[in-house]
């Protein structure tokens, strides 16, 4: 394989949305049994790997503040449990460059190991399925962040169909995210245990389960959610995962651009579109 001239090879980290997320009930083991709809944006992270004497990560971008970089960082996790699957040697610069906000609910670490998964697939020349074998342990999310393509997940999200849906991809979306972190573990401790009914086949009438939990852990979302459905142009408005990142889908780029132009400037936002 032919690697750039800098010896790096790169890899996006698609930010992840939950288009609708229906929680049906706890599991024995703690866990969740879910039923979702995942899709992904154009943009997010990046990952870049490249041979070296000895394994490091550094990490860079707006969003590099306070993630370490030690073995407990889902990218050195996942270039570990790839090394071992495929008893290679693990000798790699890895560098992740920070773009999406950290806790958010949007997938960004496990997007982020995702792609480490897929660039040392390539960089090592490794089968694919061996990725797919790591992935699980990883984290719930990352089987779905390693597809990155729309997809109906179920069980804790690990099981997967992969769906075509007319016309979503290209779909104009904003993300706004109000400079909140959200446990994810607390968010599902405040979870009801209500079943509110399945994920039927028209998603758009489905819900965020972890909308009510999430906004009582934190208040802002009720405003930014308020702020998004306020927009002209806006025919969806919900939050993603966890939270506390919320998105609207948009007909329209250019009134997208309107209501990204408007966002108040203490929310973070991103203007972008479905894969």
């Amino acid at each position: 394989m032919k690697r750039p001239e800098d010896g790096w090879l790169r890899e996006p980290a698609p930010a992840k949305l939950n288009l609708a997320l229906h929680v049906r009930r706890r599991r024995d083991d703690g866990y969740h049994e879910l039923e979702t709809l995942f899709a992904f944006l154009i943009e997010g992270d990046m990952i870049a790997a490249r041979p070296a004497e000895r394994t490091s990560l550094t990490i860079g971008g707006p969003f590099s503040d306070g993630l370490e970089a030690g073995d407990d960082n889902l990218v050195i996790r996942a270039a570990h449990a790839l090394a071992e699957a495929a008893d290679q040697e693990l000798s790699v610069e890895l560098h992740l460059d920070k773009k999406l906000p950290v806790a958010s609910g949007i997938g960004g670490g496990s997007a982020d190991a995702a792609a480490t998964l897929r660039v040392l697939t390539r960089l090592w020349s490794l089968d694919p399925s061996l990725a797919q074998q790591v992935a699980p342990g990883l984290g719930a999310d990352v089987p779905a962040c390693l597809l990155s393509m729309t997809a109906r997940g179920e069980g804790v999200g690990e099981r997967l169909n992969p769906v075509a849906i007319e016309g979503l991809s290209g779909t104009p979306v904003l993300l706004v995210n109000p400079g909140v972190a959200v446990s994810t573990a607390e968010v599902f401790k405040a979870w009801d245990g209500q079943d509110r009914g399945p994920l039927g086949t028209v998603w758009r009438s489905g819900r965020n389960d972890l909308e009510m939990p999430a906004r009582a852990l934190a208040p802002e979302i009720d405003n930014v959610l308020r702020w998004l459905g306020e927009r002209e142009g806006v025919n969806l408005a919900r939050m993603s995962g966890s939270g506390a990142t919320c998105f609207a889908m948009f007909d329209d780029a250019d009134v997208r651009n309107e209501a990204a132009a408007a966002c108040p400037d203490k929310w973070w936002h991103l203007a972008s579109e479905l894969r």
